[in-house]
């Protein structure tokens, strides 16, 4: 497969059209419309332009309070589904007709608005709630929180911590005046609620006299009355509160029956933002609008036949080399190479001019992935997972890859399980002694073992690693041949097959000269003059050091490597054993089995990810290091846009559409 090519589009169009134009684009969804380049227009013409106004901000909020709307639905009144359950399908011409939108917007605001209400009502409760709280300690107290004392004497109310003996802060007041007592009310784990009496005259000595025992005065706001009494009130409070609440919720109960309603037409305004943000990159004038953007260049067929109903001049051209890295860039897949777009996305699309990295790069991500996992039990749980994921959901895009990948990777695990003859490691012989049966029996064929032919696995590591590298150097070459570059190829990745023809040679004691490895030596000079190139004087001297350094680094740093895909092929099968030898130490099917789902589950989902990262890891560093191009723009068509439904296309249209 390969990266599509792309046509720049620059079109005019009668303004009446403007938006029966816009909507057939978005049918077509092979368009991504841009602001036109105004720089390439005259003065006189680009004076006269102006650009286009449109609705976005109001589509954009109402399209979030509709998704807002069914999420507060989703958790008020939480809806039953089928596991791994599809999206239910519409017709395009459904998600286009926002004849009920309005009154669905205003329903999608009353339920926000509610629900505001609920959160307020919330909040008001936590916080007589906490007042209640703060009460509680002195409900023993039969006085006033408000009260003032008598004439001559006054009534303060505090604490002091509980670590500070009662004894002694009535001693300390007793030092000031004798005339003073402190009544204690309650205490709890942190502190003793008191309350301090004593003639007005003598208020502030006592208090003084209390803050060496870090006494604070207790504050009540406005309440009036006893702590029981306020208690009381707050109580009734709560109630009144609790009883708004449920009415509340009740109303957003009932209008539960719209839930579906909400999701279509929340897809309708995911369409109409999508409509508006195209709008506002239009240029115009008093009767006519410009329109500027990329087309899939297989579709232009269809595009032109489209265009020729409609009051319009367009033109399409190939992107010039200095435009490459505006030029959108959308991958061309097959069923295959499709499964690896979630890994290219995740890392950064190819440039314009690039290379498409998926169908170079999935033999090697699912082969090594089946390597590192290497269980056929393992391997049987992500096929059957992605068979009823696509059967049930029916996935597309990005899950869709994702579902792909997982049965693509779980065929390769199965296959690499049948060669190291693991079956949720060795279940089957630690069952078969659990059951009394023979020694060897439940021991599957194999053709190497992780576990006894560990140098074998790492040298087969290292020789895929070898022929991972090479791949990606030769798709160097093809392309740097193809920019008029060979001369690059020539001294680099030349080079470098000189050397390793050179070192295998020796090592076969093959082509020497007088004991001098005549090929090996012929490729270091080659790979020094192809580094200094360019280079003058001293430069030379330090790019010969720089190249040897890197070259050897590099190179060995990058084979290391690939000893990770021995390293969890050996993990995964350990671990798996080791539970099933812990599942067998009772001799009890009834300890292995709950022993087994749950060792088995840990080192599945453990393997699952980790895999997936170290086989990410190898192709987005040492293979795409040699040859991959990136910073590509992601392809963004004007199209139907849905969430919560999977749009048909099938809509009737007339054939000259009406002016708006």
């Amino acid at each position: 497969m390969a990266i599509e090519k792309m046509k720049k589009l620059r079109l005019l169009a009668v303004r009446d059209q403007k938006k029966a134009l816009l909507r057939k684009l978005m049918l077509l969804g092979c368009i991504e419309v841009s602001e036109p380049e105004l720089s390439e227009l005259s003065p006189e013409l680009r004076q006269h332009l102006a650009k286009e106004g449109s609705d976005i901000t109001k589509c954009r909020t109402d399209c979030a309070t509709l998704v807002q709307a069914v999420e507060l639905l989703d958790k008020y009144v939480p809806q039953k589904s089928k596991l791994l359950s599809a999206k239910p399908e519409t017709e395009v011409g459904t998600i286009l007709d926002d004849s009920t939108l309005a009154d669905t917007i205003e329903t999608a605001r009353r339920i926000v608005s509610v629900d505001e209400a609920v959160r307020r009502g919330n909040a008001e409760r936590a916080r007589l709630a906490g007042a209640m709280d703060s009460l509680k300690p002195w409900l023993a107290l039969d006085y006033p929180l408000d009260g003032q004392g008598s004439q001559r004497c006054a009534v303060t109310l505090g604490f002091v911590p509980a670590s500070v003996p009662l004894a002694e802060a009535v001693q300390s007041l007793a030092d000031v005046t004798e005339e003073a007592e402190i009544i204690p009310v309650s205490a709890d784990k942190t502190q003793q609620y008191l309350a301090l009496v004593c003639f007005k005259e003598d208020l502030a000595a006592a208090l003084d006299a209390l803050r060496v025992h870090n006494f604070s005065i207790a504050s009540f706001g406005n309440a009036e009355g006893t702590a029981a009494e306020n208690t009381e009130r707050l109580k009734a409070e709560l109630e009144e509160l609790d009883r708004q609440k449920s009415e509340l919720i009740d109303e957003i109960s009932a209008m539960a029956e719209c839930r579906q309603e909400l999701k279509l037409c929340a897809d309708r305004m995911e369409t109409k933002v999508a409509y508006a943000e195209a709008e506002g990159r239009l240029y115009g004038m008093e009767s006519v609008v410009a329109l500027q953007g990329w087309v899939l260049a297989r579709k232009v067929p269809e595009l032109e036949a489209s265009l020729e109903k409609f009051d319009c001049a367009w033109e399409l051209c190939d992107p010039e080399p200095e435009e490459y890295p505006e030029v959108p860039v959308q991958l061309r897949n097959n069923k295959i190479t499709n499964a690896l777009n979630m890994v290219t996305n995740m890392y950064s699309l190819p440039s314009y001019d690039g290379v498409d990295p998926n169908p170079l790069m999935a033999p090697f991500f699912i082969l090594f992935y089946g390597l590192m996992m290497a269980d056929m039990g393992y391997g049987l749980i992500m096929i059957l997972a992605a068979v009823v994921a696509m059967k049930k959901m029916h996935p597309r895009k990005g899950s869709l890859s994702f579902c792909q990948l997982l049965l693509y990777s779980g065929i390769s695990t199965f296959i690499m399980g049948i060669l190291t003859g693991g079956f949720f490691g060795d279940a089957l012989a630690q069952i078969g002694k659990i059951l009394g049966k023979p020694d060897g029996w439940g021991e599957l064929w194999c053709l190497f073992s992780p576990m006894t032919d560990v140098m074998t696995v790492l040298i087969g590591a290292m020789v895929l690693g070898l022929i991972h590298l090479n791949t990606g150097m030769v798709i160097s070459v093809v392309e740097k041949i193809k920019k008029g570059d060979a001369a690059s190829a020539f001294w680099e990745e030349g080079s470098l097959w000189v050397i390793l023809i050179g070192a295998v040679m020796m090592a076969l004691n093959v082509g020497s000269v007088g004991g001098v490895p005549v090929v090996l030596v012929v490729g270091c000079v080659m790979l020094f003059y192809g580094g200094s190139r360019g280079a003058k004087g001293f430069g030379k001297l330090t790019s010969l050091f720089s190249t040897l350094y890197n070259t050897v680094t590099g190179w060995f740093g990058d084979i290391l490597s690939y000893s990770r895909i021995m390293a969890l092929m050996l993990a995964g099968s350990v671990i798996a054993t080791v539970f099933n030898t812990i599942g067998g130490i009772a001799n009890s099917l009834w300890l292995f089995i709950p022993v087994f789902l749950i060792g088995h589950s840990l080192n599945f989902a453990l393997n699952l990810l980790g895999c997936y990262v170290h086989d990410l890891r190898l192709q987005c560093l040492e293979y795409f290091g040699k040859f991959y191009k990136d910073g590509g723009r992601a392809f963004k068509p004007l199209e139907v846009s849905t969430k919560y439904y999977l749009s048909l296309i099938h809509i009737s249209e007339p054939t000259r559409p009406e002016p708006i």
